[in-house]
């Protein structure tokens, strides 16, 4: 990410929290893996009272962003699913992640990077989770990372922002470089799994 836009997004503050995590998610425009939480720990270290408040934004905005990604492989995903392994196969499939869809979900939006996250919101869109489900998982697993985030920027930013000024430079470089390789793996899972040709309906 360009250091210009990164600025201007700092000083968007919370709405640049909603843009940040709307990218984070998206396998085609990805935030640098870690952006989100570095942000926050930033913004909650300068405003100590605003802390729960930058949380909030940041977890409305990776909601909205996986949601988006859910939508996207959701579209034309069993059919597609269907046809490559067959129908009793995919079934087996949808039955499996009906039974642990809603634990794949939480955890991994809890995890933090470099876990990827992209190719599960993916699989839950392509096993055709319900929706609900998928999104109080979602929002969840987000809401207990973040606050969490934000309360140990809060209470340890200092400490945290002196570390990340010192090392900034190379965790950029390794950022950037896991940010192409989960986008890259995305897009090879969403050609996999999607008909040629298909494009999803505007939502």
């Amino acid at each position: 990410m360009p250091e210009s836009v990164w600025k201007w997004i700092h000083r968007l503050g919370g709405p640049g929290l909603i843009l940040l995590g709307i990218a984070d998610n998206t396998p085609f425009v990805s935030a640098p893996p870690g952006s989100v939480d570095m942000l926050v720990i930033l913004l909650s270290a300068h405003h100590h009272q605003w802390w729960a408040y930058y949380a909030f934004m940041a977890t409305v905005g990776e909601v909205i962003g996986g949601y988006f990604t859910y939508r996207l492989a959701e579209e034309g995903g069993q059919q597609t699913l269907e046809k490559r392994v067959g129908k009793p196969r995919a079934e087996k499939l949808y039955r499996a992640f009906e039974k642990r869809g809603f634990i794949r979900v939480f955890v991994g939006s809890i995890l933090p990077p470099p876990f990827p996250f992209t190719p599960i919101l993916i699989s839950a869109g392509v096993m055709q989770y319900p929706h609900k489900r998928f999104f109080s998982a979602l929002a969840t697993g987000r809401a207990v990372r973040f606050f969490a985030v934000a309360y140990l920027g809060r209470m340890y930013g200092q400490r945290l922002i002196s570390f990340i000024s010192r090392y900034y430079q190379p965790m950029l470089y390794v950022l950037i470089a896991l940010a192409i390789a989960a986008g890259i793996a995305a897009t090879a899972y969403i050609k996999r799994y999607r008909p040629k040709g298909h494009l999803p309906k505007t939502m």
